[in-house]
């Protein structure tokens, strides 16, 4: 079920949404822009926040409750704009989404769930690295080649991790070093060459290269094609 949070004045307002959403799988909450926002989101946990922008609502009231709407969140925001306002909304009020009032409740659903499908698209990006058959799944630890299962250490998984979330950039071997081992490791270069040595011996095949040396230098992960 979609948690909707819908952030208006008007008590009519409240009575319209909610009927039109009626048939939908959805769980509408209210607020209101005198009451807390910030904790009414906490103890909410919309999905989906719906700002009414009404008549009087100044722009920089509307700025500063999304601003407070989205503190330590990446929460999809969308705005109910009467007609009349439409030249008056500016791009600076940052929301996902607006929508025409008076409005289609099918219309509104469509863009909702169009906002969902974003943003899990885009938690799915940042909790995973990908690149030709390689996957690193940043939540579960677990990397994979073409779908099998790779047994790492947890050096050669922080190393690898480094080198795949910076694809193209060069790391001197005493900068690996530093971000891996720590800056009181009284090892020398050679550790970085051992566990890069490793590492390709378990990723890679003569199908697939993933780390490149850079002569005198270090290493880097393979730039975007």
């Amino acid at each position: 079920m979609t948690r909707l949070m819908i952030i208006t004045r008007e008590d009519a307002t409240r009575s319209e949404l909610r009927q039109g959403l009626a048939r939908y799988d959805v769980a509408c909450s209210f607020s209101s822009y005198r009451n807390g926002v910030r904790e009414a989101i906490a103890g909410q946990r919309p999905d989906v926040l719906l700002f009414e922008v009404g008549d009087t609502a100044p722009d920089s009231d509307i700025r500063e409750l999304i601003r407070k709407a989205r503190t330590g969140k990446n929460l999809p925001v969308m705005a109910l704009v009467p007609e009349a306002m439409l030249e008056g909304i500016k791009d600076s009020l940052e929301f996902d989404d607006f929508l025409v009032s008076p409005y289609d409740s099918r219309e509104l659903m469509l863009r909702i769930n169009r906002l969902l499908r974003r943003d899990a698209a885009e938690d799915d990006r940042h909790s995973r690295i990908v690149c030709d058959g390689l996957t690193i799944d940043l939540e579960t630890c677990e990397v994979t080649v073409e779908g099998n299962i790779v047994e790492l250490t947890y050096k050669e998984y922080e190393l690898l991790k480094l080198l795949a979330d910076h694809r193209g950039r060069v790391f001197t071997r005493e900068a690996l070093l530093d971000k891996i081992w720590g800056y009181d490791y009284y090892g020398g270069d050679r550790t970085v060459d051992v566990h890069v040595r490793r590492l390709r011996g378990k990723i890679e095949d003569a199908t697939h290269t993933y780390i490149e040396t850079v002569r005198n230098i270090g290493y880097r992960f393979i730039r975007e094609a």
